[in-house]
């Protein structure tokens, strides 16, 4: 299998994640046209939204994470990381969505801030502050879905594992993490010590450290940063649509297809 993917890319991160807990070999490649809203090339055509991931299996090309991870379970079903209970089902892909839309968008929002410096003085200080007060609120909420358990999965590592542990562990990087000690916290400890997850924790940080370098390409025009729905909300609603129309008079962010290269 193919998978286009970005390390620092949270959506890819719980792709591979799965990939990786299931034994399946794949080839990760970072598009050559990643960030640039072209729709030539290999990329494109994989898909229009020019979004990683995308999986390309023989003839099968899927995009979408949570789609992804849907053709992974029935194409590769053991193990099995989701349950078989409807209800437990129901529990593991509202705790996805909620990380994929909800907490992902103030991640994403905090990153605009630290490594492409979109914001500078009070405003700046103001978004960091919102991310700081919004991972506290999300943190919450999953420390209330984990209870008492070791796994959001039950009693095995499962899709919800999979799906919260890019996005708290990205709060860990930008220290907004978990209380130390507390059932959040312990949980991410957990999630370090499996193979899976730390081969992928280990592409992130070694992307992570060069994005500093690779930042400015996105704030020059050369790649612009997509804005797309939740993340575009985040923005606006924490007080950032200053942000967004220097991005735009700059050049430098750009909107999903289609129309929005």
């Amino acid at each position: 299998m193919l998978l286009y993917e970005h390390p620092l890319s949270s959506y890819a991160q719980k792709v591979k994640i799965a990939l990786r807990e299931k034994g399946v070999a794949f080839t990760a490649e970072l598009p050559e046209s990643f960030g640039t809203g072209r729709q030539d090339g290999p990329f494109a055509a994989a898909n229009p939204r020019t979004e990683v991931p995308v999986l390309i299996d023989g003839d099968v090309t899927v995009f979408d994470s949570t789609v992804i991870l849907e053709y992974i379970e029935e194409r590769c079903p053991e193990p099995p990381l989701l349950p078989r209970d409807p209800a437990a089902r129901a529990f593991a892909r509202i705790t996805e969505d909620v990380c994929d839309t909800h907490y992902e968008a103030v991640n994403w929002g905090f990153g605009e801030i630290l490594w492409f410096r979109r914001a500078t003085g009070t405003l700046a200080d103001h978004l960091r502050a919102e991310a700081a007060a919004q991972t506290r609120v999300l943190q919450d909420w999953l420390t209330g879905r984990l209870g008492r358990r070791e796994w959001f999965g039950g009693e095995g590592f499962g899709w919800a594992d999979a799906a919260v542990a890019p996005m708290v562990n990205r709060s860990v990087h930008y220290g907004m993490g978990p209380e130390p000690g507390s059932p959040l916290a312990l949980w991410h400890a957990r999630i370090c010590a499996r193979p899976s997850v730390a081969a992928t924790f280990a592409e992130f940080d070694a992307a992570a450290a060069a994005m500093a370098a690779a930042s400015e390409m996105y704030t020059t025009g050369g790649r612009r940063r997509e804005y797309r729905d939740h993340r575009l909300e985040w923005m606006v609603k924490s007080g950032g649509v200053e942000v967004v129309l220097a991005g735009l008079r700059d050049g430098n962010i750009r909107f999903p297809w289609p129309g929005g290269v």
